[in-house]
């Protein structure tokens, strides 16, 4: 294992994933239950769904388009949905 790969892999994941919608949101459900645990492991399992998802999707993808290109899609994906969101933000 590389765990060079793993180790910067979870460090970005985890900055990327402070105060994210996600994270507010398991933070709203664990204030609404008594139930922690139950919380817990919906959020977890859920987390760990999508990304198997991604390297599954990622791995295959990555056979028939170069990684570059990805990274570049990847990156013009992101501005785009961001003057998205500052063009069409909702308040009108």
């Amino acid at each position: 294992m590389d765990f060079k790969v793993l180790f910067t892999t979870f460090a970005l994941v985890f900055l990327a994933e402070l105060g994210d919608k996600t994270q507010l949101a398991t933070f709203a459900f664990a204030a609404e239950t008594k139930s922690r645990t139950a919380v817990f492991l919906g959020s977890a399992g859920a987390l760990i769904t999508t990304s198997l998802l991604a390297v599954l999707f990622g791995s295959f993808i990555s056979r028939v388009v170069p990684p570059q290109y990805i990274k570049i899609g990847a990156g013009s994906l992101f501005i785009v949905l961001g003057v998205w969101m500052v063009l069409f933000s909702g308040s009108r």
